[in-house]
């Protein structure tokens, strides 16, 4: 409980008002005695007053608070949150509401002042922003009560107990059904390639019309129909894919407001969920975290949600990665040949340790390792030389770069696949590899 300004300024006015009197009579001054006894009349008054009204607000109820807010939210997208107050005060009552919010949450219009009137419901909304992943737990909401002369306010906490899961941004997934999957990627910048040849999986028969090819005659269905069938084909719908993700220490690096591993995530799920449409099984495993997670490729929608799950509440940190260690136990759970992706920042002293390690996995498996560039590095070498700090800063990323590009030669040398590319760009080049992989039947 804490004095209003209310109460302050009456407080200051007596008291400056008896100063003033006690003033006079030491200078000597004529002053009844009656306004000094008027002066401090109204000075024990007012106290008498503010320790009754205090006694009053020490009984006041606090308000019932019930918060209404999403079971989950996507990173960096605004949520809405709605505080609603039920309370038995027979007179309106004008309170200060504040609504403790955890950390890795950004917060709008809050703190916040609403009218409680008898007889009514009241409801105020804030906005919410997640700046992290995971999951984040609501204890209680503070609310600022006045006293009946508005002489105190007290600070209640009343427990709301909620929690929410703050997940990758998996809007922009659910979204794409809307705009269809093929307009979809296209805004993306994704590049779907003319198919070449015919699909590796019977699909059915259907007549023959102009522009099929011999081979896809079935003569016996001919044969029967007394009219051309052909054999209609399809991409092969029974694929395999697994991520290997790294969360090591180089995930952690960060451009603009999405770390590395953030732009990963979301890529991997943008991957998941096309390749999930195409009939084929996702998993994930993930190396150099604080425990080895392991998802079992699955098809089905369902696989979706079953990812967003595994992955919404990791996090990076600061080891270094293994890759041999994660080979051996992607090797040792996977099994069936599928497309593995080995999502990862490369840098050369990784050249002896990746090589090996991929050179495992490829051989029951094919492999496809994404490299993510810092984009920093591009902004250097793009930008104008002026000044000496300006040369030194683009000779160390141009000599950076060309290390970086060495290794992914020496990787490629070896028949090993690289994907050079920014964090932004990684979901648009990842599906269109995989699309250019599947249409062309080489995994």
């Amino acid at each position: 409980m804490k004095p209003t300004r209310l109460l302050l300024t009456w407080l200051a006015v007596l008291l400056g008002l008896n100063t003033l009197l006690g003033t006079a009579a030491a200078l000597q001054l004529e002053v009844p005695d009656s306004l000094h006894s008027v002066a401090w009349g109204l000075l024990l008054a007012l106290l008498l007053l503010a320790l009754l009204d205090a006694a009053r607000l020490r009984r006041r109820p606090s308000p019932r608070v019930q918060r209404q807010m999403p079971g989950s939210l996507a990173l960096g997208r605004w949520g809405e949150v709605h505080l609603r107050f039920e309370h038995d005060y027979p007179q309106p009552l004008s309170v200060h509401v504040f609504d403790h919010v955890p950390d890795g949450l950004g917060v709008e219009n809050m703190p916040q002042s609403i009218e409680l009137r008898p007889g009514e419901r009241s409801e105020l909304v804030y906005r919410l922003r997640p700046l992290r992943r995971g999951h984040f737990s609501f204890s209680r909401c503070e609310v600022h009560l006045p006293s009946h002369l508005g002489l105190w306010a007290a600070r209640r906490f009343v427990d709301v107990s909620d929690s929410t899961r703050v997940y990758p941004d998996f809007a922009r997934l659910y979204g794409a059904q809307l705009l269809g999957v093929d307009n979809w990627l296209s805004q993306l910048g994704v590049r779907q390639h003319p198919r070449r040849g015919l699909g590796l999986e019977f699909h059915q028969l259907r007549e023959f019309r102009e522009g099929d090819s011999l081979r896809q005659i079935d003569w016996k269905a001919t044969a029967r129909q007394r009219t051309p069938i052909a054999r209609e084909y399809q991409d092969e719908r029974d694929q395999q894919i697994v991520f290997m993700l790294d969360c090591g220490r180089r995930m952690r690096s960060q451009d603009g407001e999405l770390s590395h591993f953030d732009h990963a995530l979301n890529a991997c799920l943008l991957l998941s969920y096309v390749a999930l449409r195409q009939g084929d099984a996702v998993g994930l495993c993930t190396f150099a975290g604080e425990r080895s997670r392991y998802l079992a490729p699955v098809k089905g929608s369902s696989q979706l949600n079953l990812l967003l799950n595994a992955v919404y509440d990791l996090d990076t940190t600061r080891r270094t990665a293994d890759y041999e260690v994660a080979a051996t136990q992607l090797l040792a759970r996977q099994k069936r040949r599928a497309l593995v992706i080995v999502v990862t920042n490369l840098r050369d002293e990784d050249d002896d340790a990746l090589l090996s390690a991929v050179n495992r996995i490829s051989r029951q498996h094919r492999v496809l390792v994404a490299s993510l560039r810092e984009e920093v590095l591009d902004q250097l070498r793009q930008a104008p030389v002026q000044t000496l700090d300006e040369a030194l800063a683009y000779s160390g990323a141009v000599d950076y770069l060309n290390t970086r590009n060495e290794l992914h030669d020496r990787l490629a040398a070896h028949g090993l696949s690289v994907l050079d590319t920014s964090p932004s760009a990684l979901g648009a080049d990842l599906v269109t590899r995989y699309l250019g992989w599947k249409k062309a039947g080489v995994f």
